[in-house]
C-alpha cells in the first residue's frame, strides 16, 4: 500500500481547523465555504485512513491521530512555503510584528531590524500580552511578538521558536501624589501589604500576571483585583487613577502624564523578554529581528542579569537555553 501523500491544500484545511477548533472560523480564515472545508477534511481523513476530529454540535476537538498529525502538517507546510518563497522572485511579504506598546525594548529591536533589512516591510502592531499574541501567531494572523515565553502553556510553546532578548528590570508606576513617588528606587520589602495591579483578569496577559503572582507571593504583596480592560493610553491612565493602585511595569515602560516610574530593588526583580515566532517560519524579517536582538543584547548587556536578581527558575532556564 503506497504511503499517503496529501496535497498541501488538505493540510492547510486541517491546520486551520486544528488551530481554530471551529469549522466556521477556519473556513473564514481560508476564504472558502464551510462545505468545501468539510469536504477537504473528509478527503484527508480518507487518504490517511484516520479520523482527525471529534465533532459535536457544541465543539470540535482533535483525536489522538489529529494530535499526531499536527506537528507533521506544520513542518510540511513550512517547507512548502519556504520553497515557494525561494523561487517567487519577488520581495518577501510584510512581516507583522507585535510590540505590545511603543517605546519599549521591543520597539528598539524593531528599529534596528529595519536598519539591517531595509528591503523588508516590518509592520508594527501594538497589542497587549504574549498569551494572546502566541495564539495569533499559531493561527497565522501574526508573525512575531515579544514577551515572557516561559509563561505560555506547554502545548502553545511547542509550536513556537524563542530567542532571549533581555532581562528587563521591573519597576512600579505610581501616581505622582503617591507617598513612594519621591523615591529614586523602591525596595520590595517596602511593598509588603501593598496592593499592586498586574493585569489580573486580562486573559491576554496571563503570562505577566503569573510572573507577578510569583513575585508578590515571595514579598507579601497583594495582587490587585481585575479592572475593566483599558484600550489606549488615555483610558489606561484613567482606569488606573480611578483604581488607585500602583502598577507593576518594566523600567522602559512608556511615561504617562501624572505618573512616575520607579525601579524596584533589593533584589531587582526581572521580567524575561523573549522574541517569539512560529516554528519553521522562514522570512528575512525574522532573521533581521534575531540579529538585531543579538546585537543590542551584546552592546547593552541585556542578557547579563544583575547579581542577586529575582527570577523564577523556569524563566532562567529558558533564557539560558533558547528553543
Amino acid at each position: 500500500m503506497p504511503a499517503p501523500d496529501p496535497a498541501p491544500r488538505l493540510l492547510r484545511a486541517f491546520l486551520a481547523v486544528a488551530e481554530e477548533l471551529h469549522f466556521t472560523r477556519a473556513a473564514a480564515r481560508l476564504f472558502v465555504a464551510q462545505q468545501a472545508l468539510s469536504r477537504d477534511i473528509r478527503r484527508l481523513e480518507r487518504e490517511l485512513g484516520a479520523e482527525l476530529f471529534v465533532r459535536t454540535t457544541r465543539q470540535v476537538s482533535l483525536t489522538p491521530d489529529g494530535e499526531r498529525l499536527l506537528p507533521y502538517a506544520r513542518r510540511v507546510l513550512d517547507a512548502h512555503d519556504a520553497l515557494a518563497a525561494a523561487f517567487s522572485g519577488g520581495p518577501a511579504r510584510p512581516l507583522l510584528v507585535d510590540l505590545n506598546s511603543d517605546g519599549t525594548t521591543a520597539a528598539r529591536v524593531l528599529e534596528r531590524a529595519r536598519e539591517l533589512a531595509p528591503e523588508c516591510e516590518l509592520m508594527a502592531r501594538f497589542e497587549s500580552g504574549l498569551t494572546w499574541a502566541a495564539s495569533e501567531i499559531l493561527a497565522g494572523r501574526l508573525d512575531v511578538s515579544f514577551g515572557r515565553a516561559a509563561g505560555l502553556a506547554p502545548g502553545v510553546r511547542a509550536g513556537l521558536s524563542v530567542q532571549p532578548v533581555r532581562y528587563e528590570p521591573m519597576a512600579l508606576m505610581l501616581q505622582a501624589s503617591h507617598p513612594l513617588a519621591g523615591r529614586e528606587a523602591i525596595a520590595l520589602s517596602e511593598l509588603s501589604g501593598t496592593t499592586v495591579y498586574a493585569g489580573a483578569g486580562n486573559e491576554r496577559t496571563r503570562e505577566w500576571t503569573d510572573l507577578a503572582a510569583q513575585l508578590f507571593a515571595a514579598w507579601g504583596i497583594e495582587l490587585a483585583p481585575p479592572v475593566p480592560l483599558a484600550v489606549g493610553v488615555a483610558e489606561f491612565q484613567r482606569v488606573m487613577a480611578k483604581a488607585g493602585h500602583p502598577v507593576l511595569a518594566v523600567v522602559d515602560f512608556p511615561p504617562l502624564p501624572g505618573a512616575v516610574l520607579r525601579p524596584l530593588v533589593d533584589p531587582i526583580p526581572l521580567s524575561p523578554l523573549t522574541l517569539v515566532w512560529r516554528k519553521g517560519l522562514h522570512h528575512p524579517g525574522v532573521d533581521a529581528l534575531r540579529t538585531a536582538s543579538a546585537q543590542l543584547g551584546t552592546a547593552k548587556g541585556w542578557l547579563v542579569p544583575p547579581p542577586g536578581a529575582w527570577l523564577p527558575e523556569g524563566d532562567l532556564s529558558l533564557m539560558r537555553n533558547r528553543s
